[in-house]
């Protein structure tokens, strides 16, 4: 098999960069001046955002079975879309008491309801 050297790979097409106010085109998700900006803010918001304790529990075995429990029970799909009459695969298994704020809810099925992504980001503006 031979392959042309001549010939170039197709690439992705240019978008524009998602930071906000930004009007720069690029073939990634930020732009280079944004990208390396969210790198920095990741990376602080990991070292001083985040609860460690949180954070350990959503590796846990148990939220993975209660995850799986609650994803199941919705028939894999979004809870709130379906209240509108359509019907989405649900990406998200959210909490509607957040762990930060009532602990003791964290693992209740009835605290759990399977969302897309779209309905999870729009909860949490």
């Amino acid at each position: 098999m031979q392959v042309n050297r001549n010939e170039t790979p197709k690439q992705k097409p240019l978008k524009p960069c998602r930071e906000i106010g930004c009007r720069n085109l690029t073939r990634k998700t930020y732009c280079k001046i944004h990208e390396k900006n969210k790198g920095e803010t990741m990376r602080n918001y990991n070292k001083y955002g985040r609860d460690p304790v949180v954070d350990s529990f959503y590796k846990s075995r148990a939220w993975q079975r209660v995850r799986r429990l609650a994803y199941e029970r919705d028939n894999g799909l979004c809870q709130r879309c379906k209240s509108n009459g359509h019907l989405v695969k649900a990406d998200v298994v959210h909490h509607i008491v957040e762990v930060k704020t009532d602990w003791d809810q964290r693992l209740e099925l009835d605290n759990l309801e399977s969302l897309c992504h779209s309905c999870h980001n729009k909860e949490h503006k």
